[in-house]
């Protein structure tokens, strides 16, 4: 859903294979809830986007009040994903009562940004989630995403307010937590509360 207001994905299965095959990505909307779905994809399950770079800025439509609720993540490189394209903004995502669990998820809660497509992640709020199996971390919170080349850019990107509550997970893979930002733009509040990683290469790797 593009440009969209009071959106309702309710039962979907998503079996998507393949380069880029991500499951589900509200882009440039609000009021979605997407619930009771199975998603086993190819890249990201669930991506809230609000646009790329400047033609995100030109539209200027923020990406706000979306609700995650039992769903099921299997493959795929991130569970529930903001970004990278990100520039008109995303506040205010709810995910709750999700199972995460595949030798091939590589992030179960993923934020992805860089200087290029700038953008602020804000109030964020993840609880009840059961984690069997993760290959790279728990929660990313990445300020340096890399693709397609050069991706510096002037417009210094924003995360802040990041809650995980009632999480327990049996393998999180290399990191626990995996955040890097800016010495001029910090990632602020990231909270942890009731939350369990019976496994963990390394517990935090944080920069900035």
């Amino acid at each position: 859903p593009i440009k969209s207001n009071h959106v309702t994905v309710d039962g979907v299965n998503i079996n998507s294979h393949g380069p880029n095959n991500d499951g589900c990505d509200p882009e440039y909307s609000k009021n979605v809830i997407i619930k009771n779905c199975i998603f086993n994809t190819g890249d990201d399950c669930i991506a809230i986007k609000a646009g790329r770079d400047n033609d995100g800025r030109r539209v200027a439509i923020k990406s706000e009040n979306i609700v995650v609720q039992n769903c099921k993540m299997f493959d795929g490189h991130g569970g529930v994903t903001i970004g990278s394209e990100i520039s008109g903004g995303v506040s205010n995502v709810y995910v709750e009562n999700c199972i995460m669990n595949s030798p091939n998820l590589d992030i179960a809660i993923r934020l992805k940004t860089n200087s290029k497509r700038g953008g602020l992640i804000e109030n964020f709020h993840v609880r009840n989630i059961e984690i069997g199996q993760v290959k790279d971390a728990v929660l990313k919170a990445d300020m340096f995403y890399n693709v397609h080349g050069n991706q510096n850019g002037e417009f210094i990107p924003r995360i802040e307010n990041i809650y995980l509550e009632n999480v327990t997970v049996k393998n999180g893979g290399k990191y626990a937590i995996l955040a890097k930002g800016f010495e001029s733009s910090p990632i602020k509040n990231i909270t942890f509360k009731n939350v369990t990683i019976d496994k963990v290469d390394t517990p935090f790797s944080i920069e900035n």
